[in-house]
């Protein structure tokens, strides 16, 4: 499966490697395949210059040395989700065909949508069958 991480999950798997989020990007990048779009790039470096710039280089570090397919947002002028910095994400996430959206946004798992699925970290473990 193709599972698009989103940023909270990716600064939540920084800042604490033991939490919930942390395994599931561990378990995606063995089990799946990590797609990353560039929007949430550039908006992790933002957040963690912001709120935790001691693990910017922690940030790069996993960047280079996850194993991800990078997409780019993708700009459209239909309105898919309440946050606009959040269309242009899900915009590539249909656009390149992604299976699931990993996220804790409320704005994303308050899409009904059959394709990608947005679902949080609890929600992929117990599709993927796993017991916490």
């Amino acid at each position: 499966m193709r599972v698009l991480i989103d940023t909270n999950i990716l600064f939540s798997a920084l800042l604490f490697p033991q939490s919930k989020p942390a395994r599931a990007l561990l378990y995606t990048a063995n089990h799946h395949e990590i797609i990353l779009c560039d929007r949430n790039i550039k908006e992790l470096r933002d957040i963690l210059i912001r709120k935790a710039p001691k693990y910017l280089p922690d940030a790069e570090v996993l960047l280079a040395e996850l194993s991800y397919e990078l997409i780019p947002g993708v700009d459209h002028a239909e309105k898919l989700i309440r946050d606009a910095k959040d269309q242009p994400i899900l915009n590539a996430a249909i656009v390149y065909d992604v299976d699931i959206i990993l996220t804790g946004d409320k704005d994303f798992l308050s899409l009904d949508m059959e394709h990608p699925r947005c679902m949080t970290v609890a929600q992929f473990f117990e599709c993927e069958g796993i017991v916490e």
